[in-house]
């Protein structure tokens, strides 16, 4: 990808601006700004004394445990999806 095709945006995320430099529209690196913004402020409500290098860990941790049940319920749909296809086929 060339820079051309690259987006420049400047976020804020925990009160601290960070220009993000990718392929995704402006709106949907704002969006995903916005929510790690959130459950930065999440932990941190019922952590307050955690400096920012280790919220910012804690929320990539609950973030990713996030990522990956989602990702299992998915396999999880996609196996159901595959039985029911295999059996409306056998019926």
């Amino acid at each position: 990808m060339s820079d051309q095709e690259k987006t420049r945006i400047t976020v804020e995320i925990h009160k601290k601006k960070y220009t993000i430099v990718g392929s995704e529209t402006p709106k949907h690196v704002q969006t995903v700004a916005r929510l790690v913004d959130e459950k930065m402020h999440e932990i941190e409500k019922s952590n307050v004394y955690l400096d920012t290098t280790r919220l910012a860990v804690l929320t990539a941790l609950n973030t990713m445990n996030d990522y990956i049940k989602l990702k299992e319920d998915y396999e999880t749909l996609l196996s159901l999806l595959d039985e029911e296809r295999e059996q409306e086929k056998n019926d």
